[in-house]
């Protein structure tokens, strides 16, 4: 994994065909297993193009079926399915992102006062620490946009407690650097690390875990990493939100004068029947910058338009470059090309979702319509995501029947 991954189809479907000898038992044995940057060979490193969606869930999965058959692939295919698990789980508490984002501002305007705190988050960040192993996870994930999903787990511990930072600007961090940088995964991931998931159950970063699952790489002491005898759950008393319903999405309506709009968190147009609809123009939007009030790392931004740029080429469209700043940006575009209605694949809770509600009132004003398209895949999965992983594990099975025919 290096900055030099491009952010298209065909590099991502080049990637996911190098490592499908590897999605049976391989990743199985050797998944937690942090070889080191350039050395990521027991995991995909395919989660930079399954975030946007330039290969989708659906395909790798019935990939590694077909190569591996249910029993040997059975690893491999629950972590796919976790990611779905999140983002199905922040759609039914959207009030846990609308916390993580008022609490990220407070945690950031508190460096403004704090200058000890700021002076702690840019050693941190900067992998000044001087605990090796944190050290070298800082500038891994600066340096390639990428950490191995064990060490993320390692890293977020050890800044929660024993570096005693606040969570949410280490999730910042993530999201502004990770090239796979997803809303849900990044934030419930944080959250499960803090004991704030399933509460009670904090990850504890342990030295002999991190020697073991490194080859030895990292051999910290114990007494370089705190014990950790509970999470965060009493910073929020009340426990978790209650469920919701999901969001229900305006099906985009044929005849209808129509912008098409493509966005990094779905890059497969092509996968949308566009049959009736009177299509006056399409656009790319760029949203990469929203991720964060802070600088988001160019390299994620460039990933992102790489991405924007195959999906339009791909879907055969000439597309207008657009960036998601003023409110007003979707409707001036869309009167500019006579539209009434814009369709756009599903937009799930996280950045851009905010900024789209934000765009609502302009839309409405001019007599625009946003309309989207929800995938089957989601459609399925999402409605079980409403406590832990186990009630969505115990269908994959049926939701395999379902949506990935033999």
């Amino acid at each position: 994994m290096t900055q030099t991954l491009s952010g298209t189809r065909a590099d991502g479907l080049a990637a996911m065909a190098a490592f499908v000898p590897a999605m049976g038992r391989r990743y199985a044995n050797g998944r937690n297993y942090d070889h080191g940057p350039g050395r990521h060979r027991a995991v995909s490193g395919l989660s930079p193009w399954i975030r946007r969606r330039l290969l989708t869930e659906q395909e790798v999965v019935a990939t590694a079926l077909a190569t591996h058959g249910p029993a040997d692939a059975e690893k491999f295919v629950e972590e796919v399915i976790w990611r779905s698990y999140f983002k199905g789980w922040l759609e039914r508490r959207p009030q846990v992102w609308d916390s993580y984002v008022r609490g990220r501002d407070a945690d950031l305007a508190a460096l403004d006062r704090d200058r000890r705190l700021r002076r702690d988050i840019e050693r941190a960040t900067d992998g000044q620490t001087g605990l090796d192993c944190f050290d070298a996870w800082a500038r891994e994930l600066v340096d390639t946009g990428y950490l191995h999903n064990h060490a993320r787990m390692w890293f977020a511990s050890i800044w929660i407690f024993t570096l005693g930072l606040p969570w949410r600007l280490g999730a910042d961090f993530f999201l502004r650097h990770l090239l796979d940088g997803d809303p849900a995964s990044n934030t419930l991931g944080w959250r499960w690390v803090a004991g704030l998931h399933t509460r009670g159950k904090p990850y504890p970063a342990r030295a002999d875990n991190i020697a073991t699952y490194t080859n030895g790489r990292f051999t910290p002491r114990a007494s370089d990493l705190a014990e950790v005898v509970a999470g965060l759950e009493a910073t929020e008393p009340d426990g978790l939100p209650p469920l919701r319903p999901l969001r229900p999405v305006t099906a985009p309506q044929a005849g209808r004068p129509t912008a098409l709009l493509i966005t990094e968190e779905d890059c497969r147009i092509e996968d949308f029947d566009r049959t009736g609809l009177d299509i006056r123009g399409a656009a790319t939007l760029a949203a990469s910058h929203l991720r964060s009030p802070l600088a988001v790392a160019p390299a994620v931004a460039a990933f992102e338009d790489q991405a924007l740029a195959d999906a339009a080429a791909r879907a055969g469209v000439a597309a207008r470059a657009l960036r998601a700043d003023g409110p007003d940006t979707l409707a001036r575009w869309a009167t500019d090309v006579g539209a009434t209605q814009i369709v756009t694949p599903h937009v799930p809770r996280g950045p851009l979702a905010d900024w789209l509600a934000e765009a609502g009132p302009a839309l409405t004003a001019r007599g625009i319509v946003l309309a989207e398209w929800r995938r089957d895949w989601d459609a399925a999965i999402w409605p079980h995501a409403t406590a832990g992983f186990f009630k969505v594990r115990q269908q994959i099975p049926r939701l395999l029947d379902d949506l990935v025919p033999a």
